[in-house]
């Protein structure tokens, strides 16, 4: 399909607009500590709107209308424990982050067990960033690949290469700043589809929820295989929905206190009260616009009941994938201008998060391991080079993983994510409860439950793989995987601490 040329005027001045920050930005980057944490000085709104950004990606966009389209409302449950993991974080971790001048999340792994554990913690992280980074940019290009009628791989390479740029140029300050910007463009682009499709129904908005609720859509049961002009749902609230919810509340606070792209926005906020401002902002700004997103896929599902269209019939049947669904509604139902402003949003919501990623990864990259156990004793100068070559590596790395994930075939990637959210958690949360509340137990504890969740986690991605034989499959969903690794971590990193103590440290006998 080829845009109009209102479109492209309004598309290439947001990217213009993105670039031209990171350019701006780049000026100022002559050390590490405004490269990484901006100088410290932000305030609590740009905090906030910065982790919405973050945190509301291409996976908000296009996988979760997706995944409400295709099933019902039950993956946005995890969700709903947003607030109770800010809250802990806000008041019982935050102020652990903000002594001295901390700037990535594993340096407390150091302080607390050793300099083993805060490389691991490290790794663990930038595994599971590079992962994350691979399926944001391959959710980008579906988009680009309907309105360009570029090829995959051309799409995936030319997006990546965009947003690595200008985040290798501009630094944190860049990526604060085009995130506040992305998520305004982002909330108005879901305005607008919806406001399309409830224009296209004859009942309007009361159609869309009489139809939906009739139908159990927003039910947060599981749905059962059906047709798509009579499917069948499960309305029971089954015992999935209490585990859906402790499994969110684990995910959530493993990313406000050990993920890298969360703490270091704690570590850039101008004070600890900023700081907790933006926290609040980001609990207020992402529930509703994550409802929101959901309500769209399910709005969608509404208007092709009245009019049948083939490529949504294919989603339902599994003969196309369910984040193709978005992009085609975007090209084939928009008007000109607005068309436009939706595919800003689309871009925005990719560029918010994978900006935030490639950033954080070299953050820990130099600080975490290079600075402390390659490199020791350099320039500040020679560090941000660094950067920006591990920030270049990141991008192509996160390129050829996109490439990898064109070749996969998934049910909805909303599904996948979760699963791979738990499987890549590494036991973090686990291995800082244990920190944070116990000043029992030191590197050998925390190693002994490092090994025992990896070979948790191992057993159960080869159990779900088909390698191991019946009698050894996990008893289990992934979903949980990532639950009962760090109760795993926690329990095992706790008992070995109480049969071997602390061995008592340098910074124990200066304290």
């Amino acid at each position: 399909m080829q845009i109009s040329a209102l479109d492209a005027g309004v598309l290439l001045g947001y990217l213009v607009v993105v670039f031209g920050i990171g350019l701006w930005f780049a000026r100022g980057n002559d050390s590490t500590e405004e490269y990484f944490v901006g100088g410290r000085r932000f305030r609590g709104w740009v905090i906030g709107l910065s982790l919405v950004g973050t945190s509301i990606s291409s996976v908000t966009f296009i996988a979760y209308p997706a995944d409400a389209f295709k099933t019902t409302w039950l993956r946005y449950l995890p969700n709903l424990t947003l607030p109770l993991a800010v809250a802990l974080a806000a008041w019982l971790i935050l102020p652990i982050f903000r002594r001295g001048r901390t700037t990535t999340a594993y340096e407390f792994l150091e302080h607390r067990f050793g300099p083993s554990v805060r490389v691991y913690g490290a790794a663990a992280f930038i595994i599971a960033q590079l992962v994350r980074l691979a399926t944001i940019l391959w959710l980008l290009s579906l988009l680009l690949q309907q309105i360009t009628g570029l090829s995959p791989a051309t799409a995936i390479v030319l997006s990546g290469l965009f947003v690595g740029t200008y985040t290798i140029l501009g630094g944190i300050d860049a990526v604060i700043w085009t995130d506040v910007i992305q998520t305004i463009v982002l909330l108005l682009g879901g305005m607008a589809c919806l406001w399309v499709i409830v224009d296209l129904l004859p009942g309007g908005l009361g159609q869309i929820l009489s139809t939906a609720t009739e139908a159990g859509k927003f039910s947060f049961g599981e749905m059962q295989q059906g047709e798509i002009t009579a499917p069948r749902w499960d309305l029971s609230l089954s015992a999935k929905t209490g585990s859906m919810l402790l499994v969110g509340l684990t995910n959530w606070l493993t990313e406000y206190t050990s993920n890298q792209n969360t703490v270091q926005r704690y570590c850039a906020a101008a004070s600890t009260t900023e700081a907790r401002r933006g926290m609040l902002v980001c609990v207020l700004a992402s529930l509703p616009i994550w409802a929101f997103y959901m309500f769209l896929g399910t709005a969608l599902w509404v208007l092709f009941q009245v009019q049948p269209a083939l490529p949504a019939t294919e989603i339902l049947d599994g003969t196309r994938k369910a984040e193709q669904l978005l992009p085609w509604f975007i090209t084939e139902f928009l008007p000109p201008g607005i068309t436009g402003l939706v595919l800003a949003a689309a871009l925005a919501a990719a560029m918010s998060s994978m900006d935030s990623s490639i950033n954080a990864i070299a953050t820990v990259s130099v600080v975490d391991v290079y600075r402390r156990h390659v490199r020791p004793g350099a320039t500040d100068r020679h560090y941000l080079h660094a950067a920006w070559a591990i920030a270049a590596a990141t991008t192509l790395c996160m390129i050829a993983g996109a490439l990898l994930l064109e070749r996969a075939s998934t049910n909805t990637l909303q599904d996948v994510i979760l699963i791979m959210v738990s499987l890549l958690g590494g036991g973090l949360l686990g291995l800082y409860v244990l920190g944070f509340i116990s000043r029992r137990g030191d590197a050998r504890a925390a190693w002994c439950g490092i090994v025992c969740t990896l070979l948790f986690t191992g057993w159960t991605v080869a159990a779900g793989h088909d390698v191991l034989p019946d009698a050894m499959a996990a008893p289990f969903d992934l979903y949980y995987t990532g639950l009962i690794g760090n109760l795993i971590m926690f329990g095992v990193g706790y008992a070995a601490a109480l049969l071997w103590g602390r061995r008592r440290t340098a910074a124990d006998a200066a304290a």
